[in-house]
């Protein structure tokens, strides 16, 4: 059985944080050539890890409780944000492609 840190890794915190997911989609919608995926993943992955440090200076309950490390975090959320960047490029390269086949 895995314990509590790699729950942590492979769940919320980790590889599917909401904030990593959402970053990481938005910049892949965006990108116009695969190889920005890459960035889009590191962007999503030390950008979520920012809001989660600035969220917790303030003082304000955080939504996902972890006891791993940023340094754990990061590179489950860089994968994360690569996957969900990767599928939003896909989706939108397809839609453009579908659009200009029309037009």
């Amino acid at each position: 059985m895995l314990s509590d840190t790699w729950l942590d890794l492979f769940g919320l915190s980790g590889l599917f944080n909401p904030f990593a997911l959402l970053i990481g989609a938005y910049l892949g919608w965006r990108a116009d050539q695969p190889q920005k995926l890459w960035i889009a993943g590191f962007a999503a992955a030390a950008l979520s890890l920012i809001l989660e440090a600035a969220v917790g200076m303030l003082q304000l309950p955080l939504p996902i409780s972890q006891d791993a490390g940023a340094l754990a975090m990061f590179p489950f959320r860089f994968t994360g944000g690569l996957l969900a960047g990767g599928l939003a490029y896909w989706v939108h390269s397809k839609k453009k492609r579908a659009s200009s086949d029309r037009g």
